[in-house]
């Protein structure tokens, strides 16, 4: 599930702060569910209610759903032609048009900019205005896991993709002009799970082995936080989150616990006088005599708030959001739940549980992708690569474009009131794939 804000907020009032600012301009969250027999779409409107808005039975397997905002414009990819992308106008019922690739497609990104398109080993960078291509992104380290992130603020649209076969660095890249940007050297093992703030301007990244959460600002590549997510064992992030305000990053991974983390700087002017504080200085004086390895650790931060689940092992994808003013924590898992936790802005500690709502109604109907629109990232996994088909038999494809190509989308397609393209208080999805 890919949880992520479009744009900073318009302007308030001074006397609102930038926290209140952010959060009033979201609208309610919403999820996309892919499923055997195709996707469904819910609306959030309060904690004790969440509504199927539609239900779409275009493709069946469905394991790539991504919507663009709250519009009526989906992207659907299915299990049984995972190297075709078809785009719908879901309220109309209709395609739009539909493209085929070289190979699977294992995610696919939007903003109101652009439309990325991401393979093992190539992107692939539309317009979303008429769906055509711009740029082929080709030879880009094996990436299997379609592990990418786009960034919702089309004014600001850097795209973020594994840089390199044997580290974990992360390539910035400018989709809005199609220039390669920087490379960030970001950890030491592969990274697992990449996600932008709303407004662009800051990078979250964890490596394989799920220990620590680094924050980059964009687009120079500096390191701007840097937190421990634990020490004792090595997890698999399956989802990084920025809040709407980039105040707060959310982890969450094969284990039993979802993290926040703070995104402030401590400012020793303010820290009181207490023992604990004490001893952070004590430690913080001493790390400059001990290896580098371990006086990185110590300057780690922890997490602010958790969320401890009641089973582990099973994927799932965490996002923040205000649900009715109030900031809530959500988690979709594939044990086919939405749950929903309160989160404390000013204390963190443990968040509570408040409701759970089903995600699909049987058991046959495992959810094979989702898309939750909420507070703040992007996040990718890779689809099942058990057909035998290949797009280089299909009629039309072009190894120099990479990328067989429909009907384009009409120009009246985007003129319809009911896509709300020009809207600017519409918000992306979060989307949730299978593996």
């Amino acid at each position: 599930m890919d949880l992520r804000i479009s744009r900073d907020s318009p302007a308030l009032p001074s006397t609102r702060t930038r926290r209140e600012r952010a959060y009033e301009s979201c609208r309610d969250p919403s999820l996309a569910v892919g499923c055997k027999n195709g996707y469904r779409l819910f609306s959030l409107s309060s904690v004790d209610r969440m509504d199927c808005i539609h239900q779409g039975e275009e493709s069946p397997d469905v394991c790539v759903a991504e919507r663009l905002f709250s519009s009526s414009l989906m992207v659907i990819v299915s299990r049984s032609t995972p190297f075709r992308m078809n785009i719908i106008h879901f309220k109309k019922r209709t395609e739009i048009c539909n493209y085929s690739y070289s190979s699977h497609i294992l995610a696919v990104k939007l903003n109101r900019q652009r439309l990325v398109v991401c393979l093992e080993e190539a992107l692939y960078i539309h317009n979303i205005k008429d769906m055509k291509l711009l740029k082929s992104v080709l030879n880009t380290p094996p990436n299997p896991k379609g592990l990418c992130a786009l960034s919702v603020n089309h004014s600001n649209s850097y795209l973020a993709y594994p840089g390199s076969v044997t580290a974990g660095r992360i390539a910035l890249y400018d989709a809005g002009n199609l220039t390669e940007v920087t490379v960030i050297p970001a950890h030491s093992s592969h990274v697992a799970a990449v996600a932008f703030s709303a407004s662009g301007s800051s990078l979250a990244s964890a490596s394989e082995k799920g220990t620590v959460i680094r924050v980059f600002s964009v687009p120079d590549g500096d390191k701007l936080f840097e937190f421990r997510r634990g020490m004792k064992r090595y997890v698999s992030i399956s989802s990084l989150s920025f809040s709407a305000d980039a105040q707060f990053l959310c982890a969450s991974s094969n284990t039993e616990t979802v993290h926040i983390f703070r995104l402030q700087h401590h400012s020793p002017s303010t820290e009181s006088p207490s023992w604990s504080g004490y001893m952070g200085k004590m430690f913080s004086a001493a790390s400059s005599f001990l290896p580098s390895q371990v006086s990185d650790m110590m300057h780690q931060d922890r997490a602010f708030a958790s969320v401890h689940l009641s089973a582990a092992g099973m994927k799932n994808i965490s996002a923040l959001s205000m649900i009715q003013k109030v900031p809530r924590l959500l988690v979709a898992s594939l044990d086919g739940h939405l749950y929903i936790y309160n989160l404390d802005l000013q204390e963190g500690g443990d968040c509570r549980l408040v409701q759970k709502h089903r995600l699909y109604e049987s058991a046959d109907e495992n959810p094979a992708a989702s898309t939750l629109e909420a507070g703040g990232l992007s996040y990718a996994e890779t689809v099942s690569t058990n057909t035998n088909q290949h797009s280089s038999s299909l009629t039309g494809y072009s190894e120099d474009g990479g990328v067989k190509t429909g009907e384009l989308i009409p120009d009246h397609e985007f003129a319809d009131e009911s896509l709300r393209l020009d809207d600017e208080q519409e918000f992306p999805p979060v989307s949730f794939q299978d593996t």
